[in-house]
């Protein structure tokens, strides 16, 4: 089972992703895009490295896949990548959307803005959350992602998350 967490910066996704592995005793895949940029800083993220992040996101998800575990949460997925390509640069590589309709999860839990936004050094779109919280709901839709939305503050965030896993 593929859980993703997804949604806007600063929504609690990596907060919630090592919870519900911890939980379930699962792998955590982490976000390639922060991996990245972390690594690269003080360089920003560019067009330039769409490829690379949508590449090292399937090069994760791949290595946690192969060691066959029953559940794996991951923080974020393409659908990331596809939102932020088109939102800072316009448009996103065709091959990535295919790849994210191919690697679609078993369930997608996005994560509304409904927490306060934090700085980080990597984060920089505080006012634009709900404008991509309109852009992933419309790629996670493109691509026929199985998505629960998920609220609230503290442990009732998490709560949501487990009612939304339940039954899968």
């Amino acid at each position: 089972m593929r859980i993703v967490l997804t949604g806007p910066e600063s929504t609690g996704k990596t907060t919630l992703a090592r919870a519900l592995a911890l939980e379930w005793k699962a792998p955590c895949v982490p976000e390639a895009s922060r991996l990245l940029a972390e690594a690269m800083a003080p360089a920003a993220l560019s067009a330039a490295t769409v490829d690379p992040i949508a590449r090292l996101t399937m090069r994760l998800a791949d290595e946690a896949l192969a060691r066959a575990p029953a559940r794996i949460v991951f923080d974020t997925d393409l659908v990331s990548t596809i939102v932020y390509a088109r939102h800072y640069y316009g448009d996103c590589p065709a091959w990535i959307v295919t790849e994210a309709r191919a690697r679609c999860a078993d369930r997608y839990l996005l994560c509304l803005p409904d927490l306060p936004w934090v700085a980080d050094g990597i984060r920089d779109r505080p006012a634009q959350r709900d404008l991509l919280l309109t852009s992933f709901r419309a790629v996670l839709l493109e691509i026929g992602a199985g998505v629960v939305e998920i609220s609230g503050v503290g442990t009732a965030r998490l709560t949501a998350a487990r009612a939304a896993l339940r039954f899968i």
